[in-house]
C-alpha cells in the first residue's frame, strides 16, 4: 500500500534512495554480511539501496517505524515526511508532498 503522498513517486524514490545511501550499514536490513556488501560494485550497491527504499516506502504504510542497520526510519504522517535518524541525530527527511 505505501504511505500517502502528493509528490510523484519517482522523486520520492530518488530521495529515499539517497537517504538510504547515507546509512553506512544499510545492508544489514537484508541480513547481508559486511563482506558480501563490500564485494558488490557501485551499481549493485545502488540497486540494493533502491530496493531498500522501495521496501521502506511500502513498509512504512503499515509499520510507522522500521530499523535499518544503525538507523531508524520513521513515517511522520502529520508532517508529510519520512525521517531517517541515527540515535538522537537526524540524518535527513524525505518530503511526501
Amino acid at each position: 500500500m505505501g504511505v500517502k503522498h502528493g509528490r510523484d513517486y519517482e522523486y520520492i524514490l530518488k530521495d529515499l534512495t539517497e537517504a538510504v545511501g547515507r546509512i553506512q550499514d544499510c545492508y544489514l536490513f537484508f541480513e547481508m554480511e559486511v563482506s558480501e556488501w563490500e564485494q558488490l560494485d557501485q551499481e549493485a550497491k545502488a540497486e540494493v539501496q533502491e530496493a531498500l527504499a522501495e521496501d521502506l516506502f511500502y513498509g512504512l504504510g503499515s509499520e510507522p517505524v522500521i530499523e535499518v542497520g544503525s538507523a531508524v526510519v520513521i513515517h511522520d504522517p502529520e508532517g508529510h515526511r519520512i525521517n531517517f535518524l541515527i540515535g538522537e541525530e537526524e540524518l535527513t527527511s524525505v518530503m511526501l508532498i
